[in-house]
C-alpha cells in the first residue's frame, strides 16, 4: 500500500492530486487548507457532488476542523437543508463563541428564509468579532437592500469600501443607493472622495459621469468619461456614455466615432447601431440613418425601440404606409406601450383609416393614458367622420379628468349643436366662454356652420359685452 504524502510537496498540484486519488484506491493526505481550496473550487464551478465528496474525505482526515465544518454548513444551506445547517452551527458556536464566520453563516440562513432583520442583527454582531470587516459590511448592505433601507445599505457599502477600496461590487451598490435616494450631489461628493484615493478607477469615473449626466451637467460628464477611457481604453461602457454626452452637446460626429469604437471592441450591439442612426438623422444623413436603423433591428429583432426609430423616420418623411408597417412590428413586441398606440393612431388618421385610428386611441385609454391631447385628437377625428354621439360620450368622460376645461367644453357645445340639442349646446358654450373667452375661435374653426348661427353669435356677444 502506498505511503500517504502531503499535497504540500507541490503547492501547485493539490487539485490534480485529489482528482488522481478519486480515480484510484490510493489515499493521499491533504492539509485542511488544501481541502478548503479544493472544495471552494468545485463549488465555484458548480460541481457540488465533487465538493461534497472532497468534504467527506476532508472531515475524515480533519474531523476537528471548524473551517471544513463551516464549508459543510455552506453546502447544506446551498441545498436548503437549513435545520441540519443550524444544528451544526449551534455545535460550532458552543466550541467557538467568537468565531464571526459562524454568525455570518447563521445570517445567510436567515436571509434565505427572508428573515432579513435577524440576518442584520447577526451580521452586526459578527462585525465586532474581527478586524477584517469589509466582506461583512458588504453582506450587511445587501440585507439592508432586501428590506428597502437604502440609507443604511449605502452606509454599509461605504464602510466596506473604507476597508477595501477595490471592492467594486460595493462601489456599484453604494452608487445604486445614492441613485435610488436621488442624492446625486451626495453621490458626486462620495465618488470624488473615492477617486482621491483611487484616481485610476475607471468604474468610479464612469459612475461619476453618470451622476453629472443625471444633473444635466454634460460637459462635466464628458470629462469623467474621458478619464474612464484613459484609465481603461477597452471600457465599452465608458465609450457608450461618452457618445451619449457628446450627443447631448450636439457633437454628433464625435458621438458616432465613440459608438463605432464599441463596435470594434466587442460584438456589435443594437444600442450602438441605434445611437449611430439617431446621430446621422440629426446630421441630415438620412440614408445612413436608415441603414443603421435597419442594422439595429437586424441585430436585435425584438428591440422595439429599433422599430420605433424606423417608424418615426418614415413618419417624418410622410411615408405613412411604411410607418404603419413598422409601428405594428413595435406593438407586436410591446402591446402595452401607450406611446406606440398613440403613434399608431396618428399614422392611421393620416391614412384616413378611421376605424383603425379610433381603435388605437381607444387602446391608449384602456392602458390608462388619459392625457387631454388624446381626448382632443380622438374626438376631433370623430368630428371629421360625423360620429357626434360617440364623441360626446368621450368628451364627457374627459371632463371628469379635466373639469372646467374650455377646449373640451367648446367641442361639447359644438357636438351638441350638431346633434340639434340646443339647450346642451348653449349650456356648454356658456361654460366654455366663462372659463376661457379667448379660445372662442375653437368654435369658428371646428364648427363654422354652428358659429355662424345667430343664437350662437348672440351668446358669444353677451360674454363680450356683459352689460347687454
Amino acid at each position: 500500500m502506498p505511503m500517504p504524502f502531503s499535497a504540500h510537496e507541490d503547492h501547485n498540484l493539490p487539485l490534480q492530486k485529489f482528482e488522481s486519488m478519486l480515480k484510484t484506491n490510493d489515499v493521499y493526505f491533504f492539509d485542511s487548507e488544501d481541502f478548503q481550496e479544493i472544495i471552494h473550487h468545485y463549488l465555484n464551478i458548480g460541481k457540488v457532488s465533487l465538493a461534497k465528496k472532497a468534504l467527506q474525505i476532508s472531515l475524515k482526515q480533519h474531523p476537528a476542523s471548524t473551517e471544513l465544518k463551516l464549508l459543510k454548513v455552506e453546502i447544506l444551506v446551498f441545498e436548503n437543508h437549513f435545520d441540519q445547517a443550524e444544528n451544526l452551527l449551534e455545535e460550532l458556536q458552543f466550541l467557538e463563541s467568537t468565531n464571526e464566520e459562524i454568525f455570518i453563516q447563521k445570517a445567510n440562513i436567515y436571509s434565505k428564509q427572508d428573515k432579513h432583520s435577524k440576518a442584520i442583527e447577526l451580521l452586526s454582531q459578527a462585525i465586532s468579532m474581527t478586524n477584517d470587516n469589509s466582506s461583512i459590511y458588504s453582506l450587511l448592505g445587501m440585507e439592508y437592500l432586501f428590506v428597502d433601507d437604502f440609507l443604511s445599505a449605502k452606509n454599509a457599502f461605504i464602510q466596506c469600501l473604507s476597508e477595501d477600496f477595490e471592492d467594486y461590487g460595493a462601489l456599484y451598490n453604494a452608487v445604486y443607493c445614492f441613485d435610488y435616494l436621488e442624492d446625486y450631489d451626495g453621490a458626486i461628493e462620495f465618488l470624488n472622495d473615492y477617486l482621491n484615493k483611487n484616481p485610476y478607477c475607471e468604474i468610479a469615473w464612469h459612475q461619476l459621469g453618470m451622476q453629472f449626466g443625471y444633473k444635466g451637467r454634460h460637459k462635466e460628464a464628458l470629462s469623467c468619461f474621458d478619464f474612464a477611457v484613459y484609465s481603461d481604453d477597452t471600457f465599452v461602457g465608458a465609450y457608450l456614455e461618452r457618445g451619449r454626452s457628446l450627443e447631448r452637446l450636439k457633437r454628433y460626429n464625435e458621438a458616432i466615432e465613440n459608438y463605432e469604437i464599441t463596435l470594434e471592441l466587442e460584438d456589435p450591439t443594437s444600442f450602438a447601431y441605434l445611437r449611430i442612426g439617431k446621430c446621422h438623422q440629426r446630421l441630415g444623413n438620412m440614408e445612413l440613418a436608415k441603414k443603421f436603423y435597419y442594422k439595429t433591428v437586424y441585430e436585435d429583432p425584438l428591440l422595439d425601440k429599433g422599430w420605433i426609430a424606423i417608424t418615426d423616420f418614415y413618419y417624418k418623411q410622410k411615408n405613412y404606409e411604411k410607418a404603419l408597417h413598422y409601428i405594428n412590428k413595435a406593438i407586436n413586441i410591446d402591446s402595452e406601450n401607450v406611446l406606440y398606440w398613440k403613434r399608431c393612431a396618428k399614422i392611421n388618421a393620416h391614412m384616413s383609416l378611421y376605424i383603425e385610428a379610433s381603435h388605437a386611441y381607444k387602446k391608449t385609454l384602456e392602458l390608462g393614458n388619459y392625457e387631454l391631447q388624446t381626448y382632443l385628437s380622438w374626438t376631433d377625428l370623430m368630428l371629421e367622420h360625423y360620429d357626434y354621439d360617440v364623441a360626446v360620450n368621450y368628451l364627457l368622460q374627459a371632463l371628469e379628468f379635466y373639469p372646467d376645461h374650455a377646449d373640451l367644453e367648446y367641442r361639447l357645445a359644438g357636438m351638441y349643436y350638431m346633434l340639434k340639442e340646443q339647450s346642451n349646446g348653449d349650456f356648454y358654450l356658456k361654460k366654455a366662454l366663462e372659463h376661457n373667452f379667448e379660445e372662442k375661435e375653437t368654435m369658428e374653426i371646428l364648427f363654422p356652420e354652428v358659429y355662424n348661427q345667430e343664437a350662437v353669435k348672440n351668446i358669444i356677444s353677451s360674454f363680450k359685452n356683459p352689460s347687454t
